[in-house]
């Protein structure tokens, strides 16, 4: 049996945790083994103070399948026992989707059904051409899940959302950027690259402002206005007091350069 260290691999590149899903045998679909490996590696990002940002990509030419139908249907459970499976992956799910350090996905191939989803909890959609998404749930009588119903119409609207579910069509890369699913479409040799790029910029970020930002962002649709002014008001309380902020500030005071720089974003067509 495939264990949950092979079947996702954790890879240390500076302060970024590569999360790869890694049953490229099997499109790195869903099973058991899978979803332990994911929880156990989204605890390290949230545990490890070293770790300021995580990008999550699969092996071969998938980013994820989706469920492995083969091992979900091999056994009869009870009704309550699936409805419990189902209740404990949104244990380590919601850790993920609630991580306060960014998190990028690098999509090539296929992102289906949980796959998909997988990809919505992260803050940053990286896709090849190759990629394609799909909430594929309706073609085999089942109903979206992993959080499906909290990140799709959040991310791309509820008519769309809609439609994407009940069609449970494909959507290339292209059209997955323009839903706002994808942040940007890189070419496939690059992919990795480009993701790793991108989280290394996070290394001199403020991880806590970030952090507490996300978390306060990730809410703001289901709060007040009143509420999220409470919120804000007590994030920049306590940023304020972070070694990180006093540096900037020194650093702006003193006219030396800052530690954390954006880069300016490429035209398209750009040379890259």
């Amino acid at each position: 049996m495939t264990t949950s260290a092979t079947s996702v691999l954790r890879e240390r590149h500076g302060a970024t945790l590569v999360i790869r899903l890694n049953k490229p045998e099997l499109r790195n679909a869903f099973d058991l083994e899978m979803r332990q490996g994911i929880a156990e590696a989204v605890y390290e990002a949230r545990d490890s103070a070293d770790v300021r940002a995580v990008v999550i990509t699969g092996s071969g030419k998938a980013f994820c399948a989706g469920g492995d139908l083969k091992s979900l249907s091999s056994e009869q459970r009870p009704v309550f026992a699936d409805r419990d499976r189902i209740r404990r992956l949104h244990v380590w799910f919601r850790e993920l989707t609630n991580l306060e350090k960014p998190v990028i996905a690098a999509v090539h191939g296929p992102a289906y059904g949980a796959g998909f989803i997988l990809a919505l909890a992260s803050d940053f959609v990286l896709a090849a051409p190759s990629a394609r998404f799909c909430a594929v749930f309706t073609r085999v009588g089942l109903v979206p899940d992993l959080g499906a119903y909290f990140l799709l119409p959040r991310i791309i609207g509820l008519q769309r959302a809609k439609e994407l579910v009940f069609s449970a069509r494909e959507v290339d890369a292209s059209e997955a950027q323009s839903l706002g699913i994808v942040y940007e479409v890189v070419p496939e040799e690059s992919l990795l690259d480009e993701a790793l790029a991108m989280a290394a910029r996070f290394h001199s970020a403020a991880t806590q402002a970030i952090g507490i930002s996300k978390n306060i962002l990730n809410r703001s649709f289901n709060l007040d206005q009143d509420t999220l002014a409470e919120l804000e008001a007590a994030a920049q309380a306590m940023v304020m007091k972070t070694e990180y902020h006093h540096d900037a500030v020194s650093r702006f005071l003193n006219k030396r350069p800052r530690a954390f720089e954006w880069p300016a974003k490429r035209s398209p067509g750009a040379d890259r």
